[in-house]
């Protein structure tokens, strides 16, 4: 058997494509048949003396093939098969157009896959890029590393077995959609200091540290929509107890939207803002997390939590850290049940099975908790709690209903209008820290702790 399909053989096939492309109006067959003129003008893969399924690496070729399109404003289109190449450096202008599911470039190791740096625009679509579990060098993080590059554009991509990211974009705007990334060391795409990336409709499973990470280096502006993805099965290899494991994880980058994602069996968070202020996380499913579903931690200003489902996990929403600066959300509408007592590390502070951790300067209403068998919500820590507006919420078989702090120095709560149901441990009970210090509340009344307001509430 041959160990690659012959130049003949090739041209032989794509004659009729070239024929059937004459007879075609000029815009239609310049931009989208293989035609023999684009084979023979030096800006498809044949020319440079590319060929399918040829066993040897072919970097040399690949490099000549992509820089010739460039320069002339062309496509690069490839031809089904597979190509094995190593260190390509993209130049501002590559565009390089597979067939979906058929054209194969695989890492033929020593030093980086796809590299690009300070470009205005490159594209890549229609390509399976597998890095074959293969060492990168130290100068690239990703398989796929883009550097500066203005309007990256990847669609219809699979990325798979890289030993590092997937794919990094550092510095980067435009867009990742309609892609696959599956099987990285670290984490599915890494995207860091962007501006204004879209991040949608992909699917990143089965990845070592993380799924979708938008990073900063520090704090500020970012404007990432990552939005309509799914994200599953995402490992914490490098341990740790939050850092890694996460299927969505933003952090220090503001104003960015993660809405619509569907994230299953993640180590640690479905969706994790660490220090990102005006964070939206809305509409998301979040699928048996291994610790807290849903997270705004730190240092952060501003989150919109709403209309997300949680099943599964060990807290379903925590909005926390007042202790640095952790304040101002709305936290609404969302549903969240059947979380566990048993979390990926020696339980610390409150401990798991809670289905909402809450602090400071948030409203927080028309929740319905269901299954969180220690408190259905911890509502400060010590003297960590101040305007909390909670209102509107049902609770039902939770081990207690609502958790607040009547520690000394705690700011004000409202507790209104919620309904109670299956709580044997009390409807509303004062902690202090990490201890039951009152009976019900909801009973009781709040009488002794002046920061409190209790009224209305329906107890079952």
């Amino acid at each position: 058997m041959n160990r690659h399909l012959s130049r003949r053989a090739l041209l032989a096939g794509l004659s009729g494509l070239g024929a059937a492309s004459l007879m075609a109006p000029a815009a239609l067959a310049g931009e989208l048949s293989f035609s023999l003129v684009d084979l023979r003008g030096g800006h498809d893969g044949d020319l440079a003396g590319l060929l399918p399924d040829a066993v040897d690496d072919q970097s040399r070729r690949f490099q000549r093939a992509i820089d010739e399109a460039a320069g002339a404003g062309r496509i690069l289109r490839l031809p089904p098969g597979t190509f094995v190449v190593s260190n390509i450096d993209l130049p501002d202008g590559a565009r390089i157009l597979g067939v979906a599911g058929a054209t194969r470039l695989i890492y033929g190791g020593r030093g980086h896959f796809l590299l690009a740096e300070g470009a205005r625009r490159i594209e890549l679509s229609g390509l399976t890029l597998d890095g074959a579990n293969q060492r990168l060098g130290d100068h690239v993080s990703g398989l796929v590393h883009f550097r500066a590059v203005t309007e990256a554009i990847i669609e219809d991509v699979e990325i798979a077995g890289a030993s590092g990211h997937g794919l990094t974009l550092e510095a980067c705007g435009g867009r990742v959609s309609r892609s696959e990334i599956s099987g990285a060391q670290m984490a599915g795409l890494y995207a860091v200091e962007s501006r204004g990336l879209s991040i949608t409709d992909n699917s990143v499973r089965d990845c070592g540290n993380g799924g979708i990470l938008v990073h900063r280096w520090s704090i500020g502006e970012d404007a990432t929509v990552v939005s309509r993805n799914r994200v599953m099965r995402i490992s914490a290899q490098a341990g740790g107890t939050g850092q890694n494991g996460n299927g969505i994880n933003v952090f220090r980058a503001g104003n960015v939207m993660v809405t619509g994602n569907h994230v299953s069996d993640c180590a640690f968070s479905a969706i994790r803002a660490n220090q990102a202020s005006n964070i939206q996380i809305v509409s998301n499913q979040a699928i048996r997390s291994g610790e807290t579903a849903l997270y705004a931690e730190f240092s952060f200003e501003g989150a919109v939590i709403a209309s997300n489902l949680v099943d599964g996990g060990t807290v379903g929403i925590s909005v926390a850290n007042f202790n640095e600066g952790g304040r101002l959300a709305s936290v609404t509408g969302n549903i969240i049940r059947n979380l566990s007592t048993v979390g990926p590390y020696p339980a610390e502070y409150a401990g798991f099975g809670i289905g909402m951790a809450i602090e400071a300067d948030a409203a927080v209403s028309g929740n319905v908790i269901e299954g969180a068998p220690k408190w259905g919500v911890l509502m400060g820590w010590g003297p960590f709690l101040r305007a909390v507006n909670f209102s509107g919420n049902t609770l039902r078989e939770c081990g207690a209903g609502i958790a607040v702090s009547v520690v000394e120095g705690a700011g004000s709560a409202l507790i209104s209008g919620n309904m109670f149901d299956a709580t044997p441990g009390g409807a509303i009970i004062g902690c202090r820290w990490n201890e039951v210090v009152t009976g019900d509340l909801a009973k009781a009344g709040a009488g002794q702790f002046p920061h409190l307001t209790i009224d209305r509430n329906a107890v079952a």
